[in-house]
């Protein structure tokens, strides 16, 4: 065991969903080969891979898996923001879309949850994981969650954290420093 842990954040690689997808299982394109090959020797040899529990997830880490890797079952606390009735609908169609919109971080639509609660909801996973044997973590996940470990890894406000672009199939790295305590940001949404 090392002093520090590497978290290799990727997002999956894009769907067709417009609007609000949290919870849908919309399917990845993951025709981009290039970037898929590219992520796969950017990310170490030896990890453990945590990804959430919906197929646009899943997929991509399949795509860009290694054989070396320990897969974890995959995992509902790493889904993206549940949107509730609002789950496929235009970002201004539901009713209600206008005072989400005022306050993006507090605001929950109706059945689902707010960016404030899948922070909290990620927070207590993470810091877990963050505190076991692994040295290298590569989590395939959603834009709201490495938005919400970024606000974890530098205590930011949530609505703060909304401020990160986090697009399909970039890589995020934040490491755990384990003798401080504390978190380091590698990189933030770089291309691949």
């Amino acid at each position: 065991m090392s002093g520090m842990v590497r978290w290799w954040w990727v997002r999956h690689g894009p769907t067709n969903a417009r609007g609000f997808c949290g919870w849908t299982d919309s399917p990845a394109d993951l025709s981009d080969g290039r970037s898929l090959s590219a992520l796969r020797t950017a990310l170490p040899d030896h990890a453990m891979l945590l990804t959430s529990d919906l197929s646009r997830s899943i997929d991509t880490a399949d795509a860009i898996g290694r054989r070396t890797w320990l897969r974890r079952e995959p995992d509902a606390a790493f889904r993206e923001q549940n949107f509730g009735a609002w789950e496929g609908l235009s970002y201004d169609e539901p009713e209600g879309a206008e005072q989400f919109w005022r306050d993006p971080a507090a605001a929950a639509p109706p059945e689902g949850e707010s960016f404030a609660a899948l922070c909290a909801r990620v927070a207590t996973p993470i810091m877990e994981i963050s505190r076991g044997d692994d040295d290298e973590i590569v989590a395939v996940a959603h834009a709201g969650v490495i938005r919400a470990a970024l606000a974890l890894a530098l205590t930011l406000p949530p609505l703060s954290a909304l401020a990160f672009e986090i697009s399909p199939l970039s890589l995020t790295r934040i490491d755990w420093i384990r003798e401080a305590k504390a978190w380091r940001v590698g990189c933030v949404n770089m291309q691949m």
